[in-house]
C-alpha cells in the first residue's frame, strides 16, 4: 500500500504541472480571447496531456511498457478524461451556473481519480490486484 500512495503522490504532482498548463490555457483563452470555458478547458486539457504522458511514463510509473503500447492506451484514457472533463465543465458552468474556475477545480479532482485508476490499472500496468504494485514496478 505505501507504494500505491507514493505512486498517487507522484501522479498528483506531475498532474499538478499539467494542470497548471491546462489552467493557464483555460484562463488565457477565456479572459483574453473570450472563448467559452468548456472549449477553453478542453483545449488546455488536450495540450497538457502530451507533457503529462511523458512525466507519468518515466517518473511516476517507471513503465516498462513500450511507447507503442502505452501511448495508445494513454491516448484512450486521456480521451476519456477529456470527455469527462468537458461534460463536467458543461454541467458545472451551463447547467449549475458555477463560476468557471470553481467548476474546473471540482472537475479536476474527479478527473484526477478517474485518470489515476485507469492509467495505473491499464496504461502503465503498474498497479496489481488489491492495489499492490506489479512485480518489477516498485
Amino acid at each position: 500500500m505505501p507504494d500505491l500512495i507514493a505512486k498517487f503522490i507522484g501522479f498528483a504532482g506531475t498532474g499538478a504541472i499539467a494542470t497548471g498548463i491546462q489552467y493557464l490555457i483555460l484562463i488565457a483563452l477565456r479572459e483574453l480571447a473570450g472563448i467559452s470555458p468548456v472549449i477553453a478547458s478542453a483545449t488546455g486539457y488536450a495540450i497538457a496531456a502530451v507533457a503529462n504522458y511523458l512525466m507519468k511514463y518515466h517518473w511516476v510509473f517507471g513503465s516498462d511498457e513500450r511507447h507503442r503500447v502505452a501511448g495508445p492506451k494513454y491516448a484512450l484514457v486521456s480521451l476519456s478524461g477529456l470527455t469527462l472533463n468537458t461534460l463536467l465543465m458543461h454541467l458545472g458552468t451551463a447547467v449549475l451556473g458555477l463560476y468557471y474556475l470553481l467548476a474546473q477545480v471540482i472537475t479536476t479532482g474527479l478527473v484526477l481519480i478517474w485518470n489515476f485508476t485507469l492509467n495505473g490499472l491499464w496504461t502503465f500496468r503498474a498497479i496489481g490486484p488489491a492495489g499492490r504494485p506489479r512485480p518489477g514496478t516498485d
